[in-house]
């Protein structure tokens, strides 16, 4: 490559130009992508600075502005981008209406947890790039939400897929999008997101993560608890077997009798709580 190559910071990529800082990925970053069919959207060079905050009680990643339901209201009236309609959840990209910048996003964690050999087939997961992301035009678009969760040894990252599908072929990058936060990239496509280090970001609702590092009790009950709410063991939870039910108790009282790290014990407990109330009592 010669200096004529290297163009405002940028070089070539697979169908366009990838910033400068990311020339040590093999993977081919490019700069624009497609979210939904021929929407796309340009990378930049300022991801989103809030905080994640991992939501157990409708378990899913939020980042935005917003603190309170009335906010995020206003907040989806104001923006464009992937948002939710009547019978149609898909995860929530909000863009700026006059810079066209995305200024937050909601990614919904998948119910299904993939087998330990799909989990297997995980490509090698590119350097995170951070970016941020410029809508090239202000329309609607659709984000599906994620259908399958991988999950790596410990939790230490979530991986969210469109589908198994995405495990047949190379991931070409991931834009960090905000601290922690990840899109996944196949072929010019957003396919999926990553959350590392989820154990850190656990809240509730609108409520900021506790800023201490997580204790080590809190990272696995945290798995634990994911067991108990995607599939199989949820389905097995809610079929009310024995088994299933009694490993819901178990952790439910682990829950409780955590004394330290309470606020992301007490984060936890919010949905452990209501499956023990749904399935657990009877």
């Amino acid at each position: 490559m010669t200096d004529e190559d290297i163009v405002e910071g940028m070089i070539p990529g697979k169908d366009g130009f990838m910033p400068s800082r990311c020339r040590s990925n093999e993977a081919a970053l490019t700069l624009r992508l497609t979210l939904d069919n021929d929407w796309r959207a340009t990378v930049t060079d300022d991801p989103l600075s809030f905080t994640p905050r991992f939501d157990f009680s409708n378990p899913g990643v939020c980042i935005a502005p917003y603190v309170n339901r009335e906010e995020r209201e206003r907040f989806l009236l104001d923006t464009f981008g992937s948002q939710e309609w009547l019978w149609d959840t898909p995860d929530t990209l909000g863009f700026d209406r006059a810079s066209q910048e995305l200024i937050g996003a909601e990614f919904q964690l998948p119910y299904e947890s993939a087998s330990a050999e799909d989990c297997a087939r995980l490509p090698s997961l590119p350097a995170v790039c951070p970016g941020g992301l410029r809508a090239d035009e202000e329309r609607g678009c659709r984000l599906e939400a994620a259908s399958a969760l991988c999950r790596a040894p410990g939790d230490a990252v979530l991986t969210c897929l469109r589908d198994l599908e995405v495990l047949d072929a190379t991931l070409e990058a991931r834009i960090g999008i905000a601290p922690d936060v990840a899109l996944l990239v196949q072929d010019g496509t957003v396919v999926g997101w990553s959350l590392t280090d989820p154990a850190r970001y656990l809240t509730t609702a609108y409520a900021a993560p506790d800023p201490a590092p997580p204790s080590p009790g809190t990272r696995a009950l945290l798995s634990s608890c994911l067991d108990l709410i995607t599939h199989p063991l949820l389905e097995e939870v809610q079929d009310r077997e024995p088994a299933a039910l009694a490993r819901l108790r178990e952790v439910h009282q682990a829950l409780h009798a955590q004394r330290e790290d309470r606020r992301r014990a007490d984060a936890l407990l919010a949905l452990i709580g209501n499956l023990v109330e749904d399935y657990g009592n009877r």
